[in-house]
């Protein structure tokens, strides 16, 4: 139904987390490199990475090769600074969802690919730095999964 990319991501237990909301979700997760975190059966149990099995998750070996892998418009790259909220969009199947490293979040030559209106934020409290990345993911594809019907894939 969706992609989620998480660019570079560095903390297993937020790759853990969105790897179950992947699975949940009937979306698929992409990893881009480098991650923060061994994918290795032992790592992935202690990580709490166990959803992998039952998620669609690819890891790609850097940007352009998720680039690639995803052709097309329907992106969306989420950060702090962004001018769109992420409710203005408008989320269509086969869409594509942008998250960042947790500590900096996407670089400036990643977000200079898309415009105005596929740059997205989450509403916060001023003062607040961000949020959670694995919370973000949840508001973003929970978002787009309501705006089209909670179609169930294989259903």
């Amino acid at each position: 139904m969706f992609h989620i990319v998480l660019f570079e991501p560095e903390i297993p237990g937020n790759t853990g987390n969105i790897i179950r909301l992947a699975a949940n979700t009937g979306s698929r997760l992409h990893l881009v490199k480098p991650l923060g975190f061994q994918l290795d059966e032992k790592s992935v149990r202690r990580s709490g990475l166990d959803y992998h099995e039952l998620a669609d998750l690819t890891v790609h070996e850097n940007w352009q090769a998720v680039r690639a892998a995803l052709p097309g418009s329907n992106w969306y790259a989420f950060t702090t600074k962004a001018s769109h909220f992420y409710a203005e969009a408008r989320f269509r199947p086969g869409g594509v969802l942008l998250f960042g490293p947790e500590s900096r979040g996407l670089p400036g030559h990643i977000l200079d690919e898309f415009d105005a209106a596929h740059r997205l934020k989450l509403p916060m409290q001023p003062g607040c730095r961000s949020l959670n990345l694995s919370n973000a993911v949840s508001v973003a594809a929970y978002e787009a999964w309501r705006q089209n019907g909670f179609l169930l894939r294989g259903v």
